[in-house]
């Protein structure tokens, strides 16, 4: 008789996807989100912040190069690295475009360990009930596949809350779900922005019933259906808490809103768990005339005050 010798398959464990990768990461790591998806109508602004003239360029195509030049320099400076910086929003221009000759959602993430989100709005509606609904998303599910296809992570879009109108704001958190969980299926992380006016008039009461009609809509998903928040820097501290613990949410972040980087990062040290998404904030002080010294330690010095109001 032969006795054939068996052997037992060594157990061992899958590897991570990267997905699986940057939901950990994201959900826990110490940092923030940059936001660098300044889109057609605010890049102009952006370019002139950043000491680019409108007379230095001539149409979108050019408008959108030099735009692509700026973030360029700003993602592939020492200063903007993994380890202080968890995700970047980009615009879809940034992602069609490349970064020292990869796809700029696979340069963030595998040349920077930076996980790469993508604006997918399309802007907003006039105001009616004190808000600005987002325009329709024609096209969302092509985008979205192509998102998916190139390593993008999660998307966010925007929406705004200028008064404590009941019904306008059940109207920008029906929209924003809805879209959401559209996005959810397609496999990315949505991050929904219903953002308060920093100038409002009612924006401690706004924020009531904007958390309101939020844990109100987490109530109702699955366990599976994940999502992020970008909320304004509230005025009570602490204000978003029931947001931050709740199981659904991987991560509540802010928006400086038009605070001074100063202002923005004092307010979010005072709200535990919650991180920075700056866009505006992160890049005041970068200018195109800077040398690549003067740049870096300028970038250097607004990443770490930034990672910093975010690990409280």
């Amino acid at each position: 008789m032969v006795f054939r010798e068996f052997h037992v398959p060594e157990p061992h464990s899958h590897p991570m996807s990267a997905f699986d990768t940057q939901l950990e990461k994201v959900r826990s790591a110490d940092g923030f989100i940059a936001a660098l998806d300044q889109s057609g109508g605010s890049t102009p602004k952006a370019l002139r912040l950043y000491g680019v003239e409108e007379n230095e360029y001539s149409g979108d195509d050019e408008m959108f190069g030099k735009i692509h030049e700026m973030r360029t320099r700003i993602v592939t400076s020492p200063s903007f690295h993994g380890d202080r910086i968890l995700g970047a929003i980009l615009f879809e221009n940034t992602m069609d475009r490349q970064i020292e000759g990869k796809g700029s959602a696979q340069f963030l993430w595998e040349e920077k360990n930076v996980v790469p989100f993508l604006k997918v709005d399309k802007g907003l509606e006039n105001e009616a009930n004190g808000v600005q609904l987002m325009k329709p998303m024609p096209g969302l599910d092509d985008l979205l596949a192509r998102a998916k296809g190139l390593g993008v992570f999660g998307t966010k879009m925007r929406s705004v809350i200028k008064t404590a109108n009941k019904e306008g704001i059940q109207a920008i958190v029906d929209q924003q779900f809805e879209i959401g969980l559209q996005i959810c299926a397609a496999g990315l992380v949505p991050i929904l922005e219903p953002e308060v006016d920093i100038h409002s008039p009612s924006k401690a009461e706004a924020e009531d019933m904007l958390k309101a009609a939020l844990l109100e809509r987490l109530g109702k998903l699955s366990p599976d259906q994940l999502v992020m928040f970008k909320v304004t820097l509230p005025e009570t501290a602490g204000f978003y808490q029931e947001c931050i613990d709740h199981p659904n949410v991987v991560r509540v972040v802010a928006l400086s809103g038009g605070y001074s980087r100063e202002e923005a990062n004092d307010r979010l040290a005072k709200n535990h768990g919650m991180i920075a998404s700056f866009s505006r904030a992160l890049s005041e002080g970068l200018s195109a005339k800077q040398s690549a010294d003067e740049f870096n330690s300028m970038l250097d010095e607004s990443v770490g005050s930034i990672f910093e109001a975010s690990k409280t």
